[in-house]
């Protein structure tokens, strides 16, 4: 079997990268539902694990491969500690709204 790069090649990688960190821009612009600018920070947080990995493997190098471990977990602590959040505003306000979010200042 041919190596993936070979194949595909790594301006495809570097494409669809920037694709999904423009999807996942786009989300927390224009969006105002906070789930859904969870869903684009993890978007976004995805195509900077895709572009690693690619050029962890066009180097032959598995640095950023164990760097991408590391963002992964930090992503998984994010969406944990983001929810409980989210979960304890939505029981005080009654919506996860950002604009309603502007009460909350003291």
């Amino acid at each position: 079997m041919e190596h993936v790069l070979q194949q595909i090649g790594i301006d495809q990688y570097i494409y669809l990268s920037i694709i999904l960190f423009s999807i996942g821009a786009f989300g927390i612009l224009y969006r105002r539902n906070a789930i859904v600018m969870f869903m684009s920070i993890e978007i976004m947080l995805n195509a900077a694990n895709l572009l690693l990995v690619a050029f962890s493997n066009y180097h032959e190098d598995a640095n950023g491969q164990v760097f991408v471990f590391f963002t992964m977990a930090v992503a998984a602590a994010e969406v944990a500690i983001g929810l409980a959040i989210l979960v304890a505003i939505y029981r005080n306000i009654g919506s996860i709204d950002i604009d309603k979010l502007k009460n909350l200042k003291g």
